[in-house]
Parts: structure tokens; C-alpha cells; sequence
């Protein structure tokens, strides 16, 4: 089912002054069946920094994808060719992102993604009018590495799903790692049932087990791997121990190491305010998109401030100063566009009834991305 609706941050005394916003932003994201939740949460951290903002010169136009490829790039012809959007965002899975961002910049868009890296984007597909504000797909998984690396792992089964993001996320994890590897798989996309690759796990001789599968699929993962008695420890990004899925996973999430460049305890005065205010204002705790989200929306207001997107060697720049407070603290853009920060280990705890996260470690140090020399902007 689609789902359309139009976000301002403040009231409009008339349609002739709606019609009239300085930067109209197309947001897609998923908003209905599997990997709803991950959408929502960046739809709410970007509207939430808007309103924070007071921003009556910026609308947003949200639809949803339904996690469909056809779909988004229906959706993203309308908001460019009817809608005459300034710049997209929203997209959460690579291969939405893949099927989508190239057409948009091609066609003079900005892109200013809240999640999606994939390493096409970073490399030789990498373009001036093209921002991630979250991550390169590879570093939370080259993260994931360094921490096995460090608590001594040396025989790790690894496994993710079969798209873009999901061979990302093992060329990320196998850059860094230095031990040897007792098993790879790509499983699919959507899949509910591991029951075959815990069997696979328990026969590998494996000391240790590292995996990416984001929403539901990290759900159903983590809660038959529980049941099935394997007690080898588990690793992975932050993607299958985040805010939204750790409540549906329960007890067998706790003590998991998981790799983030986010967590709700980083001390800083932005990020404790954002905490807070999306607590107060969506009665739950946010997640790493969330946060993603309300960066993208900070980031977006910083260049607004200072330049005309409608002149776009100046807009582009603007963006590319990142002169905004940052959820993260430190934050800048590579050469790629893509950015520089910290990645932390974080382990799963529950705090009265809630299960969430704490950093333990900083895994690596403003990390850039593996991507950079190729890229030729």
C-alpha cells in the first residue's frame, strides 16, 4: 500500500505559501511491511530536527517504498519530474539506493543519503552532488574486524545477505580481520529461516561468529541461534542490535558485542539533547537512524544557511564544510564524500526493562572509508 503524506515544520497560512518553500526535499524511505521500523525512525529524527529548527523554508515530500526497488524509482521520477524536488533522501537498503541515486544525480539532484553506502557509490560511482551522513556500507563491518582482531578470534564463520549491502558488509569485516575464516555465507534477502546456517555454524569449527542481517532478519537470527544451544560469541554491526530489534529479541541479545559509530551514551551536548527531545517527542528511545536521520536534516539546514541550491558549486561546498553539531561529536567528509569519524564497540545491556547499548571500546579512530583513490570528482 502507498503512503503519501506532506511534512512541514510549521503551519503555512496558504497553499500559495507552501508553494513558495525555499528547498523542497523528497524523503523515500520504507515505511510499511519488513524493515519498517528502520524507516520510520529516520523519517522521525530528520522531521524532528526540522521542527526543531522552526524551518518554514524547508517541505518535505515522504513516500514510501515498500523496500521495492520499481517502486522507489517510480516514486523518485514523480518527486523530480512533478514534485521538482532539490534533493532526495530517505533511501534505506543499498539496493533501493543502487536503483534510485544514479538516475537523481544524473539528473541534477542532490542526494544526501541517511544510511545506504554501498561501495559503488564511494568509488567510481562516487559524485559531487552524492553525501552519506551515516557511513560507507564497509565501516561498521571493518570495525567488526579490528574488535575480533583484538579479543583474540582467529577461526570466524561469517555471514550476510545476498545484495550490495551484504557483500559489503564481508569485504569490510574480511579487510581488516586477521584471522582465518571457518565458513562464509550470503543468505537472502528477506529470509526468516537459519535453521540450515546455524547447522552449518555448529559443524564448522568456528571459535566465533560474525553477521550482518539488518531488521526482521537479525530477529529471527538471533532468536533461533539462541534456541538452538550454540554458545559460540557472537559479533556483528550495530544494524542487528539496534534500538528497534533489540526489544523484539529480548535476552538473547544480551552481552553481544556490535559495532556502531552511534550509541545513545555518547557524551555529547547535541547528542544528549537529541536523546532526550526524541524521547519526549516520539515516547521511545532512538535508534542509530534515527540518529542518522537527524544529522542528514542538521547537516541540510547548515548549507541552506549559507547557499542558494540553486547554485549548486556553492550548495555542494556547503554541504561539504559538515558545519553542524554532529549526534556523533567529530564528523567531516573524505574526499568521496563519505564520512570521517569514530567507530565504538558497543555490548547489549538492559536498563530496567529495557534492553539497549553501552560503548565499551572505540574499535577505530576517524575512519575514513577503503574507497577514497577511486573516486575521481
Amino acid at each position: 500500500m502507498k503512503l503519501k503524506f506532506l511534512a512541514l515544520v510549521t503551519a503555512l497560512t496558504s497553499a500559495a505559501s507552501l508553494a513558495q518553500a525555499d528547498v523542497k526535499v523528497g524523503m523515500i524511505t520504507t515505511l510499511s511491511g519488513g524493515g519498517a521500523g528502520l524507516g520510520i525512525d529516520v523519517r522521525d529524527g530528520f522531521m524532528l530536527a526540522i521542527k526543531q529548527a522552526s524551518r518554514d523554508d524547508i517541505e518535505v515530500v515522504i513516500e514510501d517504498d515498500q523496500r521495492k526497488p520499481d517502486i522507489a524509482v517510480q516514486l523518485a521520477d514523480r518527486m523530480i519530474q512533478s514534485e521538482k524536488v532539490d534533493i532526495l533522501t530517505g533511501i534505506i537498503w543499498s539496493n533501493l539506493a543502487m536503483a534510485v541515486v544514479p538516475s537523481a544525480l544524473a539528473q541534477g539532484k542532490f542526494y544526501l543519503s541517511p544510511n545506504a553506502g554501498p561501495s559503488q557509490l564511494a568509488g567510481k560511482g562516487c559524485h559531487k552532488n552524492y553525501f552519506n551522513v551515516a557511513w560507507q556500507n564497509d565501516n561498521l563491518h571493518e570495525a567488526g574486524g579490528a574488535h575480533a582482531n583484538s579479543t583474540g578470534y582467529n577461526n570466524t564463520f561469517v555471514l550476510a545477505p545476498n545484495y550490495p549491502a551484504g557483500k559489503d558488509a564481508l569485504t569490510g569485516f574480511k579487510r581488516v580481520y586477521e584471522g582465518e575464516l571457518s565458513g562464509e555465507l550470503y543468505t537472502k534477502l528477506g529470509q526468516k529461516d537459519y535453521a540450515s546456517e546455524i547447522a552449518q555454524i555448529r559443524a564448522s569449527g568456528a571459535d566465533s561468529v560474525y553477521f550482518f542481517l539488518p531488521g526482521g532478519m537479525g530477529i529471527s537470527f538471533l532468536k533461533q541461534y539462541a534456541d538452538s544451544g550454540l554458545e559460540l560469541p557472537l559479533v556483528g554491526p550495530a544494524f542487528s542490535f539496534d534500538q528497534g530489534i533489540l526489544q523484539a529479541v529480548g535476552d538473547a541479545a544480551l552481552g553481544v558485542a556490535n559495532t556502531s559509530q552511534w550509541s545513545k551514551d555518547i557524551a555529547n551536548p547535541t547528542n544528549e539533547a537529541f536523546v532526550a527531545s526524541f524521547q519526549a517527542e516520539y515516547g521511545r528511545l532512538p535508534s542509530l537512524y534515527a540518529s542518522q536521520g537527524f544529522d542528514t536534516a542538521n547537516l541540510l539546514i547548515s548549507a541552506v544557511d549559507v547557499a542558494d541550491v540553486a547554485d549548486a558549486d556553492a550548495f555542494q561546498a556547503a554541504l561539504k564544510a559538515a558545519e553542524f553539531a554532529s549526534t556523533r561529536g567529530d564528523f567531516s567528509f573524505a574526499e568521496n564524500n563519505h564520512p570521517i569519524q569514530d567507530v565504538f564497540v558497543r555490548e547489549v545491556i538492559k536498563e530496567g526493562d529495557i534492553y539497549t547499548n553501552k560503548i565499551v571500546s572505540t574499535a577505530l579512530e576517524d575512519h575514513s572509508n577503503a574507497y577514497v583513490a577511486e573516486c575521481k570528482m
